[in-house]
């Protein structure tokens, strides 16, 4: 599913126009991406939690030539479903 489904869906279901259900949802995207850059969780009830996690620095392998090489820290975005999605999922 893409944003634009998204966004017809809700415009189907509540029968507010397709440009302003596409304003809200890209604004609600911006404001958790605006969260997370500032290293914040995001907690959404119900659907899950979104949060920065730090990974360590390490060494990798490339593959063609067998050498290590190191691969520095790096934050990442993790995504831990909530309850209710994880029940309705099973």
């Amino acid at each position: 599913m893409t944003k634009k489904d998204i966004v017809l869906k809700i415009t189907d279901m509540t029968g507010i126009k397709q440009v302003d259900v596409k304003k809200v949802v890209q604004k609600t995207f911006d404001v958790v991406i605006e969260s997370l850059v500032r290293s914040e969780k995001v907690e959404l009830r119900n659907f899950g939690v979104f949060k920065i996690k730090e990974r360590r620095a390490r060494f990798g392998r490339n593959p063609r030539t067998g050498e290590s090489v190191p691969v520095p820290p790096r934050k990442v975005v993790v995504f831990k479903p909530g309850l209710e999605m994880k029940q309705k999922i099973k």
